[in-house]
């Protein structure tokens, strides 16, 4: 017979996972902070994400974009290398230095 865990049991189990990995302590100082703010700021969310230290504002489709670019330019810059190394030694006749 199969054995069923109950949502409670779940839930419990799921609590005690987020106390022993210290988000329930980072969430509370965080909210806590947020509460003894002076001036509130216009978006709670946002002041929990830099609090929490997650970048505001960056788009990542453009920085994954822009990762791809750079790769390829490096992989074409880095053939043009070899090409250059095999043209230096055809015309000198000796292998030409590392860099």
């Amino acid at each position: 017979m199969a054995s069923f865990t109950s949502p409670d049991t779940k839930k419990e189990e799921f609590r005690r996972y987020l106390e022993r990995s210290g988000v329930i302590d980072a969430l509370t100082k965080v909210l806590v902070g947020l509460y003894e703010e002076p001036e509130k700021p216009m978006n709670a969310l946002d002041f929990v994400k830099m609090t929490l230290g997650a970048p505001t504002g960056v788009d990542v489709e453009a920085l994954k974009a822009e990762n791809d670019q750079l790769r390829d330019k490096n992989d074409q810059m880095t053939q043009k290398i070899v090409e250059l190394t095999k043209k230096i030694e055809s015309l000198t006749g000796a292998p030409a230095a590392d860099s």
